[in-house]
């Protein structure tokens, strides 16, 4: 099966996302006789299954975390900022309208594009491409239930291996969001969103589906944004034991690309963007996926596959027109039998990509100068045994075996016929061990130690044209914490410290050059991980995530013990929220101390700062509620995100400008 998407697919996939969208609320209707009840809630979020995620994260033994609509419904969902922002450990910050940087533990600490490091999961079954990188702005965070955040080698539930572990954005279903819900925002630089979303049940037949539009000029010269989306599922209760669901994701992203700036404009001119070349990044995208479980026994098994076409339109220092086609399959068996636990699973995908680039004619395509075919397969196969020793002590061994493969048939480069064949192979075994202790009733303490392993992608191997020798990046990393709720305090606290080897790092060469990628040889990164809510009263609670961050090289030839870039010492937010009867208000704060270090030699860092911000929301009724979302009131001028380079000079244009001053607002409703 192929799908591909040519000359007008845009006005057809945005005609088809409006189709299903005008099809919702005639078949919610249609189902409402059958369809439970919604008691006294405008959002969509399932608290049962929310629940029932919670579970299964406090039996891990290790740093995790589930983030429910509720805890961001208030703010404008611009990027995955927007739900992760409180999540403990996940640093994101970010760059321009959607892109943002999302890290875990240091995951793809360097990467100045898209994400690496970290397994995206959408409803259980994993987004990532085949060569592992992954493209975050296809996760729409509007749809979201409910997400799951697996920190590290706690992850390996959901088959990741990977330093930073694994997220996974889960939908609603007919069963879980029956009815209409609509939502409409509308906030500084000309922004506007629109939602509509139903769900319905009938029978043994459910169907959840959702539209989204958004358009914005955004906060600075040529940044604009359009999108329109479109989430949906059907399921089927086959048997007693047996139940199916499809899924149907569409996506038509057009985004223009601001450029980073050099220091000086960053905090004297934010709202400065870069014309040249008219660069930017438009994605469409369909992706179609089934999970199928079925209950044996005392275990259930869960099967998947999927199918994602994708097109890539993406003017930079070139034009790069690229045409992608991924699947995969996985499959995961859970089983409980009184002290005994296991979890059994594999995942394997594959994907080809025709790659082409042509001279960047403001943002037309010119002349081709480099066309090739590039092939990925990515596998793997995991365990993990769970053993009570007693009723407070649980012991829990596990492995993930993963193989890779990076295939480039480079067949023009630069105006010279070519016929280059470049491959990469890769394989690793990365075992864990953790136990978890029940100090108390809702008081659990934990520890793992545990390998992880990360393989590079094409734009690691595949720098420019050729392959370059980068190779797999492992490590070693010890975790202890707690986590429970005493009082009126509720708490998860991770400390961790990795040892790796060959971590792949970038640094930018220059503004018409992509980023580099280097194997460092040994690198340590040690953490904390903290989140402390504090319910005063069931009508004040102060909201709390501190993370302290110390990665460095370790005896580096060339940057000796220096402190890797781009990831601040200290990152501190805060909300404290005040609700009484139908008023919700929380003033927030995001306070850096000092900022992070630009270039591996550690000779420029950038200052600290504070961004105060406020959310609210009013229910007008027992259907509608109104929300705000303002955002950095003080007007604060500094550098957040940053492109890594050996040595950074004043003219080094590598700075993101912080979010400016913005307010949004909008309705929400349920029928």
């Amino acid at each position: 099966m192929k799908l591909t998407f040519k000359q007008g697919s845009a006005v057809s996939l945005t005609a088809l996302s409006f189709a299903f969208g005008a099809m919702l609320p005639a078949a919610a209707q249609e189902a409402t006789e059958d369809a439970p009840k919604i008691e006294e809630t405008i959002l969509v979020t399932s608290t049962a299954r929310a629940a029932a995620a919670m579970e299964q994260a406090a039996r891990t033994p290790g740093g995790t975390d589930v983030i429910t609509y509720e805890e961001f419904a208030d703010r404008f969902l611009v990027s995955m900022r927007d739900t992760l922002g409180f999540s403990p450990g996940v640093y994101t910050q970010p760059r321009y309208g959607q892109e943002v940087r999302i890290s875990i533990r240091g995951s793809g600490i360097s990467r100045g594009f898209h994400m690496r490091g970290i397994t995206l999961l959408q409803d259980g079954a994993p987004i990532n491409l085949a060569d592992d990188n992954g493209d975050f702005q296809e996760l729409e965070p509007i749809f979201f239930d409910h997400l799951e955040v697996y920190r590290g080698a706690n992850a390996l539930r959901f088959g990741s291996g990977t330093l930073g572990g694994a997220v996974n954005g889960v939908t609603p279903t007919g069963e879980t969001a029956p009815g209409v819900y609509v939502r409409a925002d509308v906030g500084s630089f000309e922004t506007y969103r629109g939602l509509v979303s139903a769900g319905a049940v009938k029978g043994k037949l459910d169907a959840w589906g959702a539209v989204s539009a958004d358009t914005s000029q955004g906060d600075r010269d040529h940044v604009r944004r359009d999108s329109v989306r479109f989430q949906g599922n059907v399921g089927y209760q086959v048997t007693d034991a047996v139940s199916t669901r499809f899924y149907l994701s569409l996506n038509d992203i057009d985004q223009e690309l601001p450029g980073a700036l050099t220091l000086s404009d960053a905090l004297n001119n934010p709202t400065k963007g870069n014309f040249v070349g008219d660069q930017a990044r438009d994605i469409k995208s369909i992706r179609v996926q089934n999970q199928t479980r079925i209950a044996l026994g005392e275990g259930e098994l869960a099967i998947g596959a999927f199918f994602n076409d994708k097109e890539l339109f993406h003017p930079i220092f070139q034009v790069l027109d690229y045409t992608s086609q991924d699947r995969g399959v996985w499959a995961r068996y859970d089983w409980e039998s009184g002290k005994l636990g296991l979890t059994v699973g594999g995942a394997a995908r594959e994907g080809e990509t025709d790659a082409k680039r042509y001279v960047n004619i403001n943002g037309r395509s010119g002349a081709l100068t480099f066309q090739a075919d590039q092939e990925a397969w990515t596998a793997n196969l995991y365990a993990e045994g769970r053993y009570s020793v007693t009723d407070q002590l649980t012991l829990i061994a596990g492995a993930i075996y993963a193989e890779g493969e990076r295939e480039q048939q480079l067949n023009f480069n630069n105006g010279a016929a070519t016929d280059v064949l470049g491959t990469a192979s890769f394989d690793a075994f990365s075992p864990k061990f953790g136990l978890l202790y029940d100090l108390a009733p809702e008081i659990q303490l934990y520890a793992n130690y545990s390998r992880s392993a990360e393989f590079p992608g094409f734009s690691e191997v595949a720098q420019i044209a050729s392959f370059v020798p980068v190779d797999a990046q492992t490590a070693w990393t010890a975790e202890i914490g707690t986590r429970g709720r005493a009082g009126i305090a509720s708490w998860d606290v991770s400390l961790y410290s990795a040892d790796i080897d060959g971590e792949m790092l970038q640094f930018t060469v220059g503004p018409d050059i992509p980023a580099s990628t280097f194997n460092a040889d040994k690198t340590i990164h040690r953490g904390i991980e903290a989140g402390l809510d504090l319910e005063f009263t069931d009508w004040l609670t102060l909201r709390q995530v501190y993370q302290y961050s110390d990665f460095k090289f370790d005896g580096d030839a060339e940057f000796g013990d220096n402190t890797l870039p781009v990831v601040p010492e200290h990152v501190y937010r805060a909300e404290l929220r005040f609700s009484h009867d139908r008023f919700t208000v929380a003033p927030n704060l995001e306070w850096v101390p000092e900022g992070a270090w630009a270039d591996y030699n550690n000779t420029t860092r950038t200052d600290g700062y504070t961004l105060l911000g406020l959310t609210g929301s009013y229910q007008a009724t027992g259907n509608i509620d109104l929300f705000l979302d303002a955002r950095n009131l003080a007007g604060e001028k500094a550098a957040g995100d940053i492109s890594a380079v050996i040595t950074a000079t004043p003219a080094s244009a590598i700075y993101y400008p912080v979010e400016r001053r913005a307010v949004f607002g909008g309705i929400r409703a349920r029928f």
